[in-house]
């Protein structure tokens, strides 16, 4: 659960470290404000993403499901500045045939993207998570993002992306599998 009261005190003397009064007009109701932020941005922090996946549909589905394009937002755990992209994640039922509605998938995608993060093991998270949530015969995510701190700060490189992926399953052991995904949230729309 996030601190508003500390949250605020700190932002307050952050304010005062770089030089600015936190009295002034416009200063005045930062610390409130970023209190409130924080507790929006770092929501994921106290919820476990595999409960998103606990309402599922014996459809007897074998075959893949893929969600693609999943907007996120992140904060980097070195600078505490965001990071944001795209995720794509897939599955391949397991042997019940399971599946969930695909709005879950994106809910564990939140969850996970809204704590400090690096986004690598964001990726492995969101990946464990849906093997641990849905038993499937394979999972592949794929997350594609941009940096703040490297595009305001430090290196300055604008249009920079970082590009990781975790692979589980099917998705690990047969190359086919593989292959399909990766040609699936490749395609462009129509």
């Amino acid at each position: 659960m996030v601190d508003n009261i500390q949250i605020r005190s700190a932002v307050a003397s952050i304010i005062q470290a770089i030089g600015e009064d936190p009295e002034r007009e416009g200063l005045v109701g930062t610390p409130e404000r970023v209190a409130s932020m924080y507790a929006e941005l770092f929501m994921g922090v106290d919820k476990d993403p595999r409960e998103e996946l606990t309402v599922g549909f014996e459809a007897g589905h074998r075959e893949m499901v893929v969600l693609k394009d999943i907007p996120f937002y992140s904060m980097c755990e070195h600078h505490l500045l965001p990071f944001y992209g795209v995720a794509h994640v897939g599955y391949v039922p397991g042997d019940d045939g399971r599946v969930v509605g695909v709005s879950k998938l994106a809910r564990v995608v939140e969850i996970v993207a809204r704590r400090p993060q690096l986004q690598e093991r964001m990726t492995t998270q969101i990946a464990d998570a849906i093997v641990d949530g849905l038993d499937p015969a394979g999972v592949a995510v794929v997350i594609q993002a941009e940096h703040l701190c490297m595009i305001m700060r430090g290196i300055e490189k604008p249009g920079s992306n970082v590009i990781t992926s975790a692979l589980r399953g099917l998705f690990q052991r047969k190359p086919a599998s593989r292959a399909e995904f990766f040609s699936l949230i490749n395609a462009s729309r129509s």
